[in-house]
């Protein structure tokens, strides 16, 4: 959520931290920064507000209230603390086909609208957080959500089906196969995943509920009476109509993370004065359909269990100060207090999300850190003590752990909902995913400085069962010793890990190995096993320093060459390093016999760079150096 600071200086007031501070404030305090950056005339700050607090904070008013709660400073300026008067009109009809998909739908009717530009002072506001000024009234709209957090969307009442001198307006789930155009242009066809606002006259969609605006009563330059809405939508079935549609919109995002339904009179007061302000016109009156009313938990929050959980020895008296400061009411217990959020935030309703709110206000900084009393183990989870135990045997034999997605292209079991076209099913075997790691690993064997490939993996895979999807862990590992694909040899080095693993587990595997590959259900071989009651101690490693690897294809070069007896391999691999440079990233010995007082050593020596595909001709270049070099230490090229 990107902040403009001189937009929430108008509801801190002249107490208002500096921009640094606000951000240094909300670190500590409750979201990690982005980035500050000034546009134009403005700093704007990037918030990275966290789900749960998403309902209250993707607005200014919820950025500057947080700061107010950190800094225990009131707002100066707050909307959402006096309930707003407006006069009904009964020229406005609303109507919720489902009051569990839409539990509230709010309109306003305002005449005497002139359509224009925007003022300077509200396109600049909206620019600096990438917002396209359209017009007056749409920018009204668009500048509300961004102060108050409640989507808004305004139609022109003149291509609204007039009904006996009202306009109704409906909420109703799509037909399958209905079509919509928005504002934008698209065309979408839809399903009953999506909600409609509907001209009920008609029964003509006007909006994708929630999401986005139709061109049914799109606001133009001859624009003079306007219906203006605000609701509440179901969260869940905001979020699935939006995938579906492959649409995600600023008002989209904030139904998602389920608004408080009580937001929609103060969004519509607000945007009504600013419309009047800066497009004239009058309000005839507001028509509110508010069929399921929701109510905030009353929950019991007790002293002891705060300063216990929190490791800290509080007062009732500051905890009482901190909760009043978030906007909570609170009302004193024997043993503590019960306390209700404030309406707009939907995160407060167990006692632990109130002592949460505790700590972080008071600040983390003061909760002194306490080694915990050590433990004993009361069992021993064996599905990771045999994961550890096999693990350490394919590492020994030479095996990369490799972890693989869970998606595939083809398989059983289809999601509803893939992520993409190439992932749209969940794997039922480890095995094509081994295959594939070895066909893409083996042309790199040079630059790892291995012989062949060996890789496994420990994971779910997914089958279908009576009782639906049924999830279990496999074992799988496999070898390539030839870039050409499968060869017996392959089946060899599998043959082996699999004695080795049966020796030191105990049991028999029972599988076949099928082209170099073999798959093993690891949950069902653990229940064979016998309960381990200690976990092994694991050594501690050597400390290994990670580098990013090259993208770049590599080259390899072989040279082969006579020494006299007692110069090592250390020896030669020094002369070779120094002239081959930093392009060669790999000097692996392959070959080495003594023979007439002589030792022969054969190395594989790959170039690679950090920034370019080498041409053949520069290693040509660089292995001359390395000959004359050789030459020059009465070496002999073989």
């Amino acid at each position: 959520m990107k902040v403009v600071y001189d937009w929430l200086e108008e509801y801190l007031g002249e107490n208002a931290p500096s921009s640094e501070k606000v951000a240094d404030l909300l670190t500590f305090h409750a979201f990690e920064i982005e980035g500050t950056e000034v546009k134009g005339d403005h700093t704007v700050i990037d918030v990275d507000v966290l789900p749960n607090r998403a309902a209250d904070c993707l607005s200014h008013r919820g950025i500057a209230r947080e700061i107010a709660s950190i800094t225990g400073v009131p707002l100066a300026h707050d909307p959402l603390t006096v309930r707003p008067e407006l006069p009904t009109t009964d020229k406005l009809v609303a109507t919720i086909t489902n009051p569990e998909h839409c539990s509230r739908l709010t309109l306003a009717l305002m005449e005497g609208v002139t359509i224009g530009d925007s003022p300077e002072w509200l396109k600049s506001r909206l620019q600096a957080l990438g917002q396209r000024s359209i017009n007056n009234v749409v920018d009204a709209t668009n500048y509300v959500m961004l102060s108050l957090g409640q989507p808004l969307h305004a139609y022109d009442a003149a291509k609204w089906q007039e009904k006996d001198g009202t306009y109704h307006v409906g909420v109703r789930a799509a037909a399958a196969g209905e079509t919509i155009t928005v504002l934008t242009g698209e065309t979408y066809e839809l399903t009953p995943r999506a909600q409609l606002i509907v001209d009920t006259t008609n029964d003509a969609p006007a909006s994708i509920a929630g999401i986005k605006g139709g061109t049914y009563a799109e606001i133009g330059k001859e624009t003079t009476t306007i219906i203006l809405e605000a609701a509440h939508f179901n969260p869940s079935v905001t979020r699935v109509a939006s995938q579906f549609l492959k649409l995600q919109t600023d008002a989209s995002k904030r139904f998602e993370n389920d608004l408080s339904p009580e937001l929609t009179p103060y969004a519509l007061d607000a945007v009504v004065k600013l419309i009047t302000d800066i497009a004239g016109g009058t309000l005839v009156g507001i028509t509110d359909t508010y069929p399921m009313a929701r109510s905030q938990s009353r929950v019991a929050v007790t002293e002891a269990k705060t300063n216990a959980l929190l490791g800290l020895s509080l007062t009732r008296e500051e905890m009482k100060d901190i909760l009043v400061r978030i906007g909570a009411t609170v009302e004193e217990t024997k043993e503590g207090f019960v306390a209700v959020g404030p309406w707009e935030r939907n995160d407060l309703d167990i006692e632990e999300d109130f002592i949460e709110e505790i700590g972080r206000i008071y600040g983390y900084e003061h909760v002194a850190p306490i080694v915990p009393e050590q433990i004993l183990l009361k069992e021993i989870n064996a599905r990771h003590y045999y994961s550890e135990r096999v693990r350490e045997v394919l590492i020994g034999l030479g095996f990369f752990e490799v972890i693989t997605s869970s998606f595939r292209k083809k398989d059983e079991i289809r999601l509803q909902n893939a992520l993409a076209s190439d992932k749209e099913y969940l794997r039922s075997s480890l095995k094509k995913n081994i295959i594939e790691v070895l066909d893409k690993n083996i042309p790199l064997v040079d630059v790892l400085g291995v012989r062949d490939i060996r890789v496994f993996e420990i994971g779910t895979v997914f089958s279908k069962g009576d009782g639906g999807v049924t999830e279990r862990f496999s074992l799988a590992f496999g070898a390539r010793t030839r870039q050409d694909g499968y060869n017996p040899k392959d089946d060899a080095v599998l043959t082996e890990a699999m004695s080795v693993l049966e020796k030191d587990l105990g049991v028999s595997l029972g599988t076949q190995i099928e082209k170099g590959v073999v798959e093993i259900a690891f949950t069902e071989l653990i229940t064979q096993l016998p309960q381990p009651t200690v976990y092994e101690p694991q050594p501690v490693g050597a400390e290994i320093q990670y580098k990013a690897f090259s993208q770049y294809p590599h080259i390899a070069r072989d040279i082969a060459l006579w020494v006299s007896e007692g110069t090592t391999a250390a020896d030669v691999i020094a002369v070779l390093q120094k002239e081959a440079g930093d392009l060669c990233v790999r000097i692996t010995l392959f070959d080495e016999f003594t023979k007439d007082g002589r030792t022969s050593f054969a190395f594989r020596l790959v170039f690679q760079s950090y920034e370019k595909t080498l041409a053949s001709e520069e290693v040509d270049t660089i292995m001359e150096k390395i000959y004359a070099a050789v030459k020059g230490n009465d070496w002999e090229v073989r």
